[in-house]
């Protein structure tokens, strides 16, 4: 008779494994005095209304008030968010997150004087604004954000958009209920006979199983639902592109897309030079899919077959410890101090490290300026991405570490566009680490398959990402209604172009667009495929490089938002404003790809 393995409730999970939140607040009641004073210092914005004209220093006085509360606001809402992603169940978290929107509404419609009484200042009257010394500590968030002067409305409008923040996130907040919470996927019997419990966190580690039955069954069995509740995620998921199609258009940006890079300094051609790149070497993905194939003596393959290693029988077990000590010794090039401070905050509180019954899924690092960088993770000691996962993640919260060290709290909240890099920076340097001390050309190769999956994985597939948010948003800025059949036709559309015509599909791959939460952050994924191929050109040139290439990019680590992204990766040693870094990047997948059919 086979065990059935089931998620232990947070209650039960040992302290040694979850993080300590405590250097954001020692207890729930330490919260709850300092969100009674975030709710009292909110009346304070009234003192500066209709008065930033006055002054240089009435309008620092405002701004240094606003970043205090911001400050303290950010502290208030990652305790909160952290606290509900351990068991999204817990109902008394939800309702700290739901009391902690509320004030943050509350607060945003009170400051939402400061942005269009800025922008009413006159070019002259701001050029000497900017040039006194009261406000030489705004003066790059001042210019950045008269880059927005042409999409900013009159006082009653902004207080009415922001009125509706909270609302704007219930396409997002119901998609995470239903996915994390509310659908239930029952049980699959492993490779091993035990019935284990199948779930969003444990949804890869069957796609990782040798044994194909187990592999399909779990697809099929995990697609079910998804099946069966998609008329509800087609909903959510056009709520979602329609609210980034309304306040696009209510800004008056070309369209959603041009809003969203607009932040970041970033010109469309980057978005659109990726995808064109990506394309362009789709030829060698179909090759790779293939030898795939082959060597796994497939007579069809199907998306269940692309996750678990060619060389299944091959396999690599970390348990918490040794994939930490893996991660430092792989990060020996970036310095002692780097790398003992890292080794400290993994072995200790920073990381909420496995599964338990309603916790998020997925993994991700959550910094913030007064706390340490926290990470969650969901941990299997069997997948060997998973101590990637945890690298690539260790990079986000040292890049979080280094910019609240160097920069002040107005500047050190680094862009996604950078982080990306810095995350999939520690990537290739554990790679590169573990196929240099392979003990055969069989444990090589079975690393050269999971580089190759990786750069598949962030650059391709994010990329065919990028491509659907793009194509379903100019759909909705068209007039287009966005039903389930929409979604699913142009999504099966990029299947077929992204996986080739030897590729078999199943039917509910379609339903794929319906699962992914980033999708709900439009515009987000296209900086996982920039990132790797910045990582990949920075990595090499640390590695291949001295002291001066190190300190370039310590340096950009210690960057946060102090300069425009492009900006921050020239000084560090790459353009991401041509498409040579990504044609790089696929070039090399390339090249693995022939290697790995020869080591084969």
């Amino acid at each position: 008779m086979s065990n059935v393995k089931k998620l232990p409730a947070r209650s039960e999970v040992p302290a040694s494994e979850c993080w300590d939140l405590g250097s954001l607040y020692a207890d729930d009641a330490a919260w709850e005095q300092d969100f009674d004073a975030l709710g009292e210092r909110i009346a304070g914005y009234a003192a500066f209304r209709g008065k930033l004209a006055e002054s240089p220093q009435v309008l620092a006085d405002c701004l240094q008030f606003d970043y205090e509360l911001d400050r303290l606001a950010e502290r208030l809402g990652v305790y909160a968010f952290l606290k509900t992603t351990e068991d999204q169940a817990n109902s008394d978290y939800q309702r700290m997150v739901g009391r902690f929107e509320n004030v943050a509404t509350r607060a945003g419609q009170e400051s939402s004087f400061i942005r269009p009484e800025i922008m009413s200042i006159s070019e002259d009257q701001m050029e000497q604004y900017l040039n006194s010394s009261e406000l030489a500590p705004y003066r790059i968030a001042l210019e950045r954000l008269f880059r927005f002067k042409p999409h900013t409305l009159g006082n009653k409008e902004e207080e009415l958009l922001a009125m509706q923040s909270e609302m704007a996130g219930t396409a997002g907040k119901a998609f995470r209920q239903l996915t994390d919470s509310d659908l239930k996927f029952g049980l699959v019997t492993d490779e091993r006979g035990d019935e284990v419990e199948l779930s969003n966190a444990t949804f890869s580690q069957f796609l990782y199983s040798p044994e194909r039955t187990v592999r399909k069954n779990a697809f099929h069995q995990y697609y079910e639902q998804f099946s069966a509740h998609e008329n509800t995620l087609a909903a959510t998921l056009s709520g979602s592109v329609q609210k980034d199609v309304y306040y696009a258009k209510a800004r008056g940006y070309d369209s959603a897309l041009s809003m969203a890079l607009l932040p970041d300094n970033v010109p469309q051609s980057v978005y659109d030079n990726l995808i064109a790149s990506v394309r362009a070497h789709l030829p060698a993905l179909h090759e790779y899919y293939d030898v795939r194939r082959r060597k796994m003596k497939l007579d069809e393959i199907h998306h269940y077959d692309t996750y678990v290693p060619i060389l299944s029988d091959l396999e690599k077990h970390h348990e918490w410890d040794a994939a930490v000590e893996t991660v430092i010794d792989s990060l020996q090039p970036l310095g002692e101090e780097y790398c003992a401070t890292l080794r400290q905050g993994l072995s200790g509180s920073w990381c909420d490290r496995y599964p338990n019954q309603g916790k998020q899924s997925g993994a991700f690092s959550c910094g913030t300026f007064d706390g340490d960088p926290y990470i969650l993770m969901n941990y299997k000691p069997r997948v060997l991405d998973d101590v990637f996962t945890l690298t690539h993640e260790a990079g986000h919260s040292m890049h979080s570490y280094y910019s609240a060290k160097h920069q002040p709290y107005e500047y050190y909240d680094y862009t996604i566009f950078v982080a990306e890099v810095a995350s999939t920076f520690n990537e290739q340097l554990l790679s590169r680490h573990m196929m240099q001390n392979a003990s055969d050309e069989r444990e090589r190769a079975f690393l050269i398959n999971r580089e190759i999956d990786a750069i598949r994985g962030t650059i391709i597939r994010q990329t065919m990402f990028a491509e659907f948010e793009k194509t379903t948003h100019a759909m909705a800025e068209a007039g287009e209604p966005l039903t389930v059949q929409a979604f699913k036709e142009v999504y099966r559309e990029l299947l077929e172009a992204y996986f080739g015509s030897a590729f078999t599909l199943d039917d509910e791959l379609a339903l794929e667009c319906f699962r992914i939460p980033h999708f709900y952050r439009a515009f987000y994924v296209y900086k996982y495929a920039t990132g790797l191929s910045a990582a990949i050109a920075l990595s090499q040139r640390v590695l291949q490089g001295g002291s001066a290439e190190l300190q370039d990019y310590l340096g950009f680590l210690c960057g946060g938002c102090s300069s425009d992204p492009l900006d921050l990766l020239r000084d560090a040693g790459v353009d991401m404003a041509s498409p040579e870094p990504v044609d790089t990047a696929l070039r090399y997948f390339g090249e693995m790809v022939k290697e790995l059919d020869q080591l084969l």
